[in-house]
């Protein structure tokens, strides 16, 4: 049975809080008691400090000034409110770049930064290592005992890279290392022979650059590779202080929606994920969609920890001000997005930043104390009316979400597809196409795990794999144990192309996934943006209607059916009659294998089809309108249902089993959700002790 395991024994509750930066305000005691005050008015328990304090902590080599770090943290544990704190190694002083240039980062036409802005630092740079390591010794020695201490937050962001002749040695090494020495071994994995690139010595071999090599595939993978792996190296040594002086304290660092390193790997060496979430609220498309695509963001970085809930570390209670319009988030959607998050399997909802800055590139970034210092303001009201949402909803700390679909959204894969000069210029939107896998599933309120491609299967009733253009050794095989072994699993065009050293396979596409799939992909055309052709469905295992007809457009596949059935063919150009959708039997399973980028409305009804086959659990049981979805997390023993309307209008919903109220009120029939409006319920038993079913 699954149990409840909130994060952090010492504060058994929701995290409510925000980025605070007392140190900009060192000159105006009056504002930084005036904090204390409204941060208890807004019902927050933590708050996140130091990331950018560098030159406050150092201001010269070798000078520390921690006092002020000393006072804010006592004050801030005096006033209940417990401390996420932060390593500054996201930003570094002036003095270190002057005096220590080596620290600051070489873009790829190989011309050195000047100093400024954030991450503009050279992770291989010893300097700036043994520099970091330095103030993380002291803070980890000052405050690792700390009883208001409740996380370390290392650094800040991490992304980016270094072309500096440290990192190119760097990379030398890292290379040598993955093939052994073996020169030949690289020359034949980066297939060099081509264009006459073969590489004579190791000191010949440079990063990718646009004024020198950028089109060896092999080469441009494996330095995305290396980056995360020296992202993740000097993460480690900023780790070693904190483990080394104070164990007990877990490590996180917080993530971004969309970053140059595979996340995969690093979460492998933090105890808590973390991340970042600015959605784009109000824009030209439906909220419902944007809340669609943020909510594959939380399932994808909550599956980077399995079994653990995660922390949205920062999101912003009002408006950015670096995305293209600023645009005020309307009543309710604050906290509805909020309690979003929470549905996906986050213990958190933290705010960058708490107080506006007076001056520099944030000062109009949204935060919850404006610059006119009130309580009185709209955004304000709503932080708090958060803070009381929260402990209202602090039993389900430490609960998981319950999923038996996994959706494999593969990093490397993606830079793979991203980077294959053709078939399509500029590339295919690989994270854009998962996500369209992803949109029916929660449209109907299906919980989905959105994991790495070598994660294991075990448990899952569906697996979806988009474009699964790279096969990494051991996918297939692990594949097919998962669908011999009675799972359903969906490929797609743009499958089993190429190895992880992204050399294509002989003998047919999709590769090691043809047998499994039981087609052969002969030929892939690519339409323009204005171009459509159709596929028909056939009279086959109960569809809606006998000759239903969908678009499709970008990329269509030109398979042959060996042991597959056709299920679907498309409806024009030469290709008429080819197979647009098949299905094999393997074992106890079945692997569908859809040949064509198709219109959404395929999307959803294909998949709503395919959970009645499969018997994939709702959430709720229930019929809602479009832009209302339900998230659902579980103890073992009680299922927590959040019901969200994502729409500025009232919306009803007809329920068709029991559920409760959280103080245990019988739901009846029906609720009516106002606009960006949510309810939380529950459900006793479990998931797997749904009580009556109205519909029967």
């Amino acid at each position: 049975m699954m149990e409840s395991k909130p994060l952090f024994p010492q504060l058994r509750a929701l995290l409510h809080g925000a980025d605070y930066n007392p140190e900009q305000w060192r000159h105006r005691p009056d504002i930084l008691e005036e904090d204390l005050r409204l941060m208890r008015l807004a019902k927050c328990n933590v708050m996140a400090i130091g990331m950018f304090s560098w030159s406050i902590l150092e201001p010269r080599e070798g000078v520390f000034q921690m006092e002020w770090l000393d006072d804010t943290m006592e004050r801030l544990h005096r006033s209940g409110i417990f401390t996420i704190l932060g390593t500054p190694s996201g930003a570094r002083p002036a003095w270190l770049a002057k005096k220590y240039p080596e620290v600051l980062r070489v873009r790829p036409e190989r011309v050195r930064n000047l100093f400024g802005m954030r991450h503009n630092h050279c992770y291989t740079s010893p300097v700036y290592r043994e520099k970091v390591g330095i103030v993380n010794t002291m803070l980890a020695e000052r405050y690792g005992k700390h009883p208001g201490l409740l996380l370390w937050h290392i650094s800040n962001e991490y992304g980016g890279e270094c072309h500096c002749e440290l990192c190119q040695t760097a990379f030398r090494l890292w290379l040598r290392r993955k093939y052994d020495g073996d020169l030949q071994r690289l020359n034949e994995a980066w297939y060099t022979t081509f264009w006459s690139h073969t590489y004579s010595d190791w000191e010949e071999i440079e990063s990718p650059s646009p004024i020198g090599e950028f089109k060896l595939h092999g080469l441009q993978l494996d330095w995305n590779r290396f980056v995360t792996y020296q992202s993740i190296d000097f993460m480690k040594s900023e780790i070693e202080p904190f483990k080394r002086l104070a164990p007990e304290i877990p490590v996180t660092t917080n993530f971004m929606g969309d970053c140059n390193i595979d996340y995969a790997r690093m979460a492998e060496h933090i105890d808590i994920v973390s991340w970042d979430s600015y959605p784009q609220w109000h824009e030209r498309c439906p909220d419902w969609q944007t809340a669609c695509s943020t909510a594959f963001h939380h399932d994808k970085f909550r599956l980077l920890k399995p079994g653990q809930p995660f922390l949205l570390m920062e999101s912003t209670p009002s408006v950015t001000n670096w995305q293209e319009v600023a645009k005020l988030k309307r009543p309710g959607m604050h906290l509805l997005s909020s309690v979003q998050a929470i549905a996906h399997g986050s213990d958190s909802v933290q705010y960058f930043q708490w107080r506006k800055s007076r001056g520099s590139s944030e000062k109009l970034h949204g935060a919850v104390v404006d610059h006119s210092g009130r309580e009185e303001t709209r955004v304000f009201r709503e932080v708090a009316a958060t803070g009381n949402c929260l402990e209202q909803l602090e039993r389900i700390a430490g609960t998981t979400v319950p999923a038996a679909v996994a959706l494999i959204y593969d990093k490397e894969n993606g830079w793979a597809v991203e980077g294959a000069d053709g078939p399509r210029k500029p590339n295919l939107s690989y994270a854009r196409e998962v996500q369209r896998h992803y949109e029916p599933f929660w449209k109907r309120g299906i919980p989905v795990d959105v994991v790495p491609m070598d994660r294991p299967l075990d448990g899952y009733k569906l697996v979806v794999a988009p474009m699964l253009y790279m096969l990494k050794r051991g996918t297939a095989e692990r594949l097919e144990a998962f669908v011999r072994s009675g799972g359903a699993l969906v490929l797609t065009y743009w499958s089993g192309i190429v190895d992880d050293n992204d050399l294509c396979f002989l003998g047919g596409f999709p590769g090691p996934l043809r047998s499994l799939a039981g087609v052969w992909a002969e030929e892939l055309d690519s339409l323009y943006p204005e171009d459509r052709n159709f596929i028909v469905m056939k009279e086959k295992d109960g569809w809606k209607s006998a000759e239903a007809t969908y678009s499709v457009s970008l990329m269509c596949d030109l398979v042959h059916a060996e042991t597959a059935e056709v299920l679907a063919e498309y409806g024009d150009d030469f290709y008429r009659g080819y197979p647009a959708l098949t299905v094999n039997r393997v074992g106890d399973g079945k692997v569908y294998y859809l040949a064509a980028r198709t219109e959404q409305a395929f999307l959803d009804d294909w998949y709503g089809k395919l959970a009645d086959d499969t018997a994939l659990e709702r959430a709720l049981r229930a019929d809602w309108p479009e832009g209302v979805s339900a998230g659902m997390r579980t103890d073992g023993v009680r299922d927590y249902i959040f019901v969200l309307n994502f729409t500025a209008r009232e919306q009803r919903i007809a329920i068709r089993e029991v559920v409760r109220e959280l103080d245990g009120r019988e739901v009846g029939a029906s609720l009516v959700l106002p606009p960006y409006g949510f309810r939380p319920l529950m459900r006793e038993g479990g998931n797997n002790g749904r009580e009556v079913d109205r519909s029967v």
